[in-house]
């Protein structure tokens, strides 16, 4: 309940919002028409109507995103239509076409305010394009929200709280067309000016529906809401968080709305220095974390025919969330596979659950492939609908579970370090299941992605090329969203970046649209990594490095050559910096010689 009640404050913030500005003259529209018949309908639409799609989001992903660019093209129309009626209720009669004939009986309807049924639908349907319209338009409580949606998975509770969020806002809304409607029926009776308020609030309903095509209902507007309306639902966020009723959604995320929506789970890749809980020492007693979680709903298992919780009964259980271009992952596979190797024999079982971030992790060859040259050898769930994920209410990358023999988790560990008192763990859980497990700890020596990260010099953080959830672009004019640009690179500070030639930035990556182009980075780190793809074609891409201008020499990583040449021909992270001097702020440089390269994160060590 408690829930439920901040997500329907959340809504109720919505008001004080610009970005809920191109809705408002929709409503005002209906300020003359008694509440009960005309307002109240259509408000009910609208929250309605955004709580459906919202859902959508949640649910289906992209496509539902997509699904709902449809619908606001409809709802543009038929709202542009209802705007026109307004100012000329006189062409309306003699328009044929379907769709201008809608329009005119929904102007005549706001026109009537009829006590009759006849003046409910009208409104309603007004209200459901509007509900359209305003879905994009939403902070950081539906952000967290639709988080928790798709850690969760679809439920009564996640429509509960989009449909409170949306009642909240209906709520305000409705509060000002009441207040609205008195101002209206005053002016009315005072000035005499019903036509030109009518025509005024038919102007104001086309200027709205052109703001929204232009997009400044989720750009410029939603930007102005970010200043006006963050901190405070940033306070009613908190306070789920404190909670401890929702998720815990990624940084980037918490200002999404369904418009920007990511289809996956909450996208943390831990920090190695973080989130580590601190097992006890010398063998003490395992606090018992629960049981484990069921295993099904992986899509396909490699190395291994499905494993089951009863299977595994008897066994003492690792089990690695992983994604293969996640470098925090790379770094701690090493240790993993150490770890299944030395105690295979007594008991332990390794189980790595490979969760995508991007959606080309998703291709199980590719998946298999990556396996193959980690030299994985243990079995790896492919957990593509986050099944596994949501029973474990997993939320970072990697996360290590520890489970004993009787099923119960006696352990966890997020993110990178920690190797040795996780190996301990192990040791102390097989010889509570009655197994001499060999002494001492192992000793990795790895190479290439997988090295520890050197954390004392490293200052640059983990940045997406996607719109989604980029940070610190610099280039002039900043990102046009799923449209082809020519971008200047700019004057990159520390941890900023640019690019250069013809792109197309999209929510997950950016895609180079002609030949010649460019990314730069200003960055603080000994290893710079970049997760790249070939194009659709899947053709090979050229590219070439420099630091600070320069080839890289005896700088370069091992997926380039000295004079910082290297070729991206498939889908994964590659090491194409690894400073051999000191390390200093360095300006980095990819030029791409062929079109087509996907380019979705930069990652530091």
């Amino acid at each position: 309940m408690t829930v439920l009640l901040l997500a329907y404050l959340g809504g109720v913030l919505t008001i004080v919002s610009p970005c809920i500005l191109p809705v408002l003259p929709f409503v005002f529209a209906r300020a003359g028409q008694p509440f009960l018949r005309s307002g109240l309908p259509m408000l009910g639409g609208m929250a309605l109507a955004f709580a459906a799609v919202a859902t959508l989001a949640a649910v289906g992903g992209s496509w539902a995103v997509e699904a709902n660019q449809y619908g606001r093209l409809a709802a543009m129309a038929l709202l542009a239509l209802f705007g026109i009626a307004l100012l000329f209720p006189s062409i309306s009669d003699r328009l044929t076409r379907p769709l201008v004939a809608l329009g005119g009986r929904l102007s005549q309807a706001a026109e009537q305010g009829a006590g009759g049924s006849a003046s409910i639908l009208p409104s309603l349907l007004l209200g459901v394009a509007t509900g359209l319209l305003w879905a994009p338009c939403a902070g950081p409580i539906l952000g967290l929200i639709l988080t928790g949606a798709a850690l969760q998975g679809a439920n009564a509770q996640t429509s509960l709280l989009l449909l409170a969020y949306a009642a909240g806002a209906a709520t305000s809304l409705a509060l000002a067309l009441l207040a609205g409607g008195k101002v209206f029926a005053a002016m009315k009776r005072s000035l005499g000016t019903g036509e030109w308020l009518r025509r005024g609030a038919g102007v104001a309903v086309l200027a709205a529906v052109v703001a929204i095509a232009l997009g400044l209902d989720t750009g410029a507007l939603a930007r102005l809401s970010t200043a006006s309306t963050t901190a405070l639902e940033q306070g009613l966020l908190d306070h789920f968080n404190t909670l401890g009723t929702a998720p815990q959604p990624a940084p980037a995320m918490t200002g999404g709305g369904p418009a920007m929506m990511s289809a996956n789970p909450a996208m943390m890749s831990a920090n190695p220095a973080m989130m580590a809980a601190k097992p006890p020492a010398g063998g003490a007693e395992l606090p018992i974390e629960g049981a484990l979680p069921s295993l099904a709903g992986a899509v396909e298992w490699l190395n291994s025919p499905p494993l089951t919780t009863e299977g595994l009964k008897g066994k003492v259980v690792l089990i690695d969330f992983w994604t293969y271009s996640c470098i925090n992952c790379l770094r701690a596979i090493p240790y993993v596979r150490a770890w299944a190797e030395k105690y295979k024999d007594q008991g332990l079982v390794v189980i790595g659950v490979h969760s995508p971030e991007f959606a080309f992790e998703k291709t199980i060859g590719n998946v298999r492939k990556a396996v193959a040259d980690l030299k994985i050898g243990y079995p790896v769930a492919i957990d593509n609908d986050y099944a596994i994920w949501r029973a474990f209410k997993n939320q970072y990358w990697p996360a290590h579970y520890f489970i004993d023999a009787e099923g119960r988790i006696r352990h966890h560990h997020f993110g990178e370090g920690g190797y040795d008192k996780s190996e301990e763990v192990i040791q102390q859980l097989l010889a509570e299941a009655g197994k001499k497990a060999a002494g001492g700890l192992v000793a990795v020596t790895a190479s290439g992605a997988e090295m520890a990260s050197n954390e004392a010099d490293v200052r640059s953080p983990e940045t997406y090329l996607g719109y989604e959830r980029a940070e610190n672009f610099v280039s002039p004019g900043g990102a046009a969203e799923d449209a082809s640009k020519r971008y200047e690179t700019g004057m990159p500070r520390l941890n900023e970046w640019g690019l250069s030639g013809n792109w197309t930035i999209g929510k997950e990556h950016a895609s180079l649209d002609a030949a010649d182009g460019g990314i730069t980075y200003r960055f603080h780190a000994r290893d710079l990594h970049l997760v790249l793809g070939p194009g659709a074609d899947g053709k090979p891409i050229r590219f070439r490095v420099t630091i600070d201008g320069a080839a890289p020499g005896e700088s370069h990583g091992v997926d380039v050559d000295a004079n910082g040449e290297g070729t991206v021909t498939e889908q994964r992270l590659y090491q194409l910096v690894r400073q051999s001097g000191a390390i200093a702020d360095r300006s980095f440089e990819i030029r791409f010689l062929d079109p087509g390269v996907q380019a979705y994160a930069f990652t530091f060590g």
